[in-house]
């Protein structure tokens, strides 16, 4: 495929242009749809001069095509297979097994009972965007407050950046395995999506490079990546960031970076390599984060985003109608979080890669974990042996041994021969549940 398109025409006005308001849209077909429906409706003389009306077909009370065709959660249906057990070791939820640290808490404790219960700017409160601007800026390149947009979660700030960019039939594209949440936000925005699958070979998880700049051809909206990535432990190298931005700003392709596990990094310095590290401010590159994983907040609901001045600023607008701003209290919790002792993410960080190491120590041997992860706190355990598809597997171990895992299939198809595990229970835990799993797979 020739990736040597044209450079788009106006890359300035393309780069900050986000889609017109959905509602725009949604006001037009609306009124298209009324008009037909009165046409169909409304009285017709006969050729005896009578009035007859039309018969009309309403059609069945139902959301719209791309909401019905979302998939079910799989992780509810075993779920319900387990309910009522109280003898469940649970691998299934991405959550730490400790509370928010008590700096944190308390911060969130103390603006309660000062009073800050009120509404606060649509791009979050002055004191955590400087916050957020100094955080980013010794983690990555300079990033102005004006770059900022805090969220109500990082789930929230990926929907919000589609939202800004993605219009219904617009082509993306998703390097998968994938978080199901990130894999359907394109999906409800009425997207085409193409996915990219990262390959699976004993030296660990491969991105085809190539592969992905093919499918990244002229005319292509956004592609989205997740790194450190859930479910695998994958994370993309600096070498194939560069080529991944040189042909995306070639081609005027936006990158949406999910870097929600980038402090959860077990190499080297304990940052994953990230796009703002190498990319200008006027790129198109968003970049979303969450403060779940590393301050250990998955309840505060608390999120943001990095992106160009200009769409920042627009980001504000459609934040109103959507949730108009995170909670004042828990955006205190989140300054506080940036500003007071880091010692808290240095050690959950080593924390988990000795849970890490764990699994290893359990499973590598066995050959059930062919990949050691290199970040975030998921790790594939495969199943080719057992004969079962990842959701038959899952449910047959969680009835007969009581641990409850994610079938592979859940992040696609690609990895349908993997159940995952997330080593955030006590060690304890973990290494019951991890010889149960291995007893049930080898007998």
């Amino acid at each position: 495929m020739n990736r040597n398109g044209p450079t788009p025409s106006s890359p300035s006005t393309y780069l900050v242009t986000p889609k017109f308001a959905p509602q725009t849209n949604m006001i037009a077909i609306a009124a298209a749809s009324a008009a037909r429906e009165w046409r169909s409706c409304r009285p017709r003389a006969s050729e005896s001069g009578v009035m007859r009306r039309r018969r009309v077909h309403y059609p069945v009370l139902a959301a719209r095509p791309s909401i019905r065709s979302l998939a079910p959660s799989r992780i509810r249906e075993l779920f319900n297979e387990g309910l009522g057990r109280d003898d469940l070791l649970q691998f299934w939820v991405g959550e730490p097994d400790e509370p928010t640290p008590d700096f944190i808490r308390r911060a969130g404790m103390d603006s309660l009972a000062a009073g800050e219960t009120f509404y606060t700017h649509n791009l979050g409160i002055p004191e955590l965007r400087d916050a957020l601007s100094k955080y980013l800026s010794r983690l990555h390149r300079p990033v102005a407050p004006e770059e900022i947009a805090v969220t109500s979660s990082g789930v929230n700030a990926l929907m919000l950046a589609s939202q800004l960019l993605v219009d219904p039939g617009e082509r993306v594209v998703e390097v998968v395995p994938l978080w199901p949440n990130l894999q359907e936000i394109p999906k409800i925005l009425g997207a085409q999506v193409e996915t990219v699958a990262l390959e699976f070979a004993p030296g660990g998880w491969r991105l085809d490079l190539d592969r992905l700049l093919d499918a990244l051809a002229p005319g292509t909206r956004a592609v989205y990546l997740n790194s450190p990535n859930n479910p695998t432990g994958w994370t993309i190298t600096r070498d194939e960031q560069r080529a991944l931005l040189a042909h995306c700003r070639r081609h005027g392709i936006w990158i949406f970076a999910d870097d929600a596990y980038e402090r959860l990094y077990f190499d080297a310095g304990g940052v994953a390599p990230s796009f703002l590290d190498i990319c200008e401010a006027q790129d198109r590159v968003i970049s979303t984060n969450t403060f779940s994983k590393s301050w250990l907040m998955t309840g505060w609901r608390l999120g943001y985003l990095v992106c160009p001045p200009h769409l920042a600023a627009i980001a504000a607008t459609l934040q109103e109608p959507i949730t108009s701003c995170a909670s004042s209290l828990i955006q205190k919790g989140g300054e506080v979080a940036l500003g007071g002792p880091q010692e808290c993410v240095d050690r959950f960080r080593t924390l988990y890669r000795e849970r890490r190491d764990v699994v290893v120590e359990v499973l590598g041997p066995t050959g059930l974990l062919p990949v050691v992860p290199a970040g975030a706190f998921y790790a594939l355990v495969d199943i080719g042996r057992s004969g079962q598809d990842s959701m038959s597997f899952a449910k047959s171990l969680l009835l007969a041994e009581g641990v409850a895992v994610v079938p592979g299939v859940t992040f696609g198809p690609s990895s349908d021969r993997f159940v995952r595990i997330a080593y955030t229970a006590a060690d304890r835990d973990l290494r019951t549940g991890l010889e149960r799993l291995r007893r049930y797979l080898l007998g």
